[in-house]
């Protein structure tokens, strides 16, 4: 059977066709170009286009499946190879030859080419492997850079649509992450390699109006905002750093630094009281206390991979897949249990359940450290109750039985009893240090 060569046309003119792509096309006599869009497509003559599918789809997915099944049907039953010619690079963004690949009956050779990502990295002098860049799809930008901060390089900027779908899941996203600063503007790459070869920036807001979008159109974002994955490498890098070169952090174990969680535990409660959201204060000191307690899980990580059993990705990826299965009502069904939650009750009868069916355990009791204190043991009890539907029976004549009740009330009411002694105790320890000074 004939094979498919598929081949580069690079991201320009035709004297960016490298030597092995032009000795190919020289060779074969059946030849397609995805599409005659492209200012080297002209050195494929005489070649068939696919730019009547692209007219006649519904998708772009509906396109690259019909191009695909047309070049394999061509190669089964003509005489000699079939020759097709894509934009750039057939290794770089390039759907079609993934699909190619996939096909068994597909002979497929591949002939690189120069790829517009090439022409990028020289233009804005970026080494994409020192600055981590990803390449993403501007068509599927919402999925494809969800939860990225950058650098991205992006792709398939072809028309004023896929602008504005870009700039509103960027702003979306910077919106989500409480960014208080405008990000950088994004750099606007047009027709590289060519007579017009446009680059320049312009702020996100303007994206979709200051820029007439072709199919030699890409972007490149440096940044969406805070880098989060990056800090906290850096952060782990950090801690790992000082458990091997100062004296105190290499002496402690995991139970010497029970205490220092401890501390920082309610340093964060005491940061948390004292947050205002409607003065927005509080917050500085809050962000303070909760690095402080970041690094006491961080070191905690730090001595268990030195013992060999787990590190920080392994916890945060713990903790993800654990909240993903915990939530069907939101990710979907893990298995035949229904998993409407029409109401945040609901949804912690549903926690409760799956967490008994994972962990293995007959009883939502199983669990409660036993070592909590009498109210946030009486809190927790409760709150388990309710998962299962237990209306509890005790004596509310006795003293026990009242602080119970006093717990159940509290909560009926949406307070916490134990934040809620604990401002009514300040506030006695207060008049206690005023009657003393009078």
């Amino acid at each position: 059977m004939a094979k498919v060569i598929v081949v580069g046309l690079g991201p320009a003119g035709p004297e960016l066709i490298t030597g092995a792509v032009r000795d190919a096309i020289q060779r074969t006599r059946r030849r397609f170009v995805r599409t005659r869009r492209h200012p080297a497509a002209a050195a494929v003559n005489p070649a068939e286009s696919f730019d009547a599918v692209y007219d006649q789809a519904s998708s772009f997915e509906e396109v690259y499946r019909a191009i695909a099944d047309r070049l394999v049907f061509e190669a089964q039953v003509g005489d000699g190879d079939v020759l097709y010619a894509v934009p750039g690079s057939p290794l770089v963004a390039e759907r079609t030859v993934e699909l190619l690949r996939s096909m068994p009956a597909a002979g497929l050779e591949v002939l690189g080419g120069l790829s517009f990502a090439d022409l990028v990295w020289d233009r804005l002098g970026v080494d994409p492997l020192a600055a981590g860049v990803r390449l993403v799809d501007g068509r599927n930008f919402a999925t494809d850079a969800a939860g990225e901060r950058g650098p991205l390089l992006v792709a398939q900027c072809d028309a004023a649509h896929v602008l504005s779908d870009i700039k509103l899941a960027a702003l979306d996203s910077l919106d989500r992450a409480g960014a208080g600063e405008d990000p950088p503007p994004v750099v606007v790459l047009q027709r590289l390699g060519l007579a017009d070869e446009r680059i320049f920036e312009v702020p996100w807001a303007d994206l979709d109006h200051a820029v007439a979008p072709d199919h030699l159109t890409s972007l490149y974002v440096a940044e969406l905002g805070a880098p989060i994955s990056r800090e906290v490498a850096r952060f782990a890098d950090l801690a790992a750093e000082l458990r091997r070169r100062c004296p105190w952090d290499r002496e402690q174990t995991h139970q010497s630094l029970r205490p220092h969680l401890l501390e920082e535990t309610y340093e964060v409660l005491e940061a948390l009281d004292a947050v205002d959201p409607e003065t927005m204060s509080g917050y500085g000191d809050l962000e303070e206390e909760l690095g402080d307690l970041l690094y006491q899980i961080v070191f905690h990580s730090v001595l268990a991979a030195e013992a060999g059993q787990f590190t920080l990705a392994d916890v945060a990826q713990g903790i993800h897949d654990k909240l993903k299965s915990r939530h069907p009502h939101v990710f979907g069904p893990a298995d035949s249990r229904s998993v409407e939650s029409p109401d945040a009750d609901q949804a912690v009868v549903n926690w409760e359940a799956i967490k008994r069916d994972q962990k293995g355990r007959s009883s939502v009791m199983d669990g409660i450290p036993p070592g909590l204190p009498a109210l946030l043991l009486a809190d927790k009890v409760i709150h388990k109750a309710r998962s299962v539907g237990v209306v509890p029976d005790f004596d509310a004549a006795t003293v026990a039985g009242r602080l119970f009740d006093v717990v159940l009330a509290a909560q009926a009411a949406g307070l916490d009893a134990e934040s809620e002694l604990r401002v009514l105790a300040d506030a006695v320890g207060g008049q206690i240090r005023a009657a003393e000074i009078s």
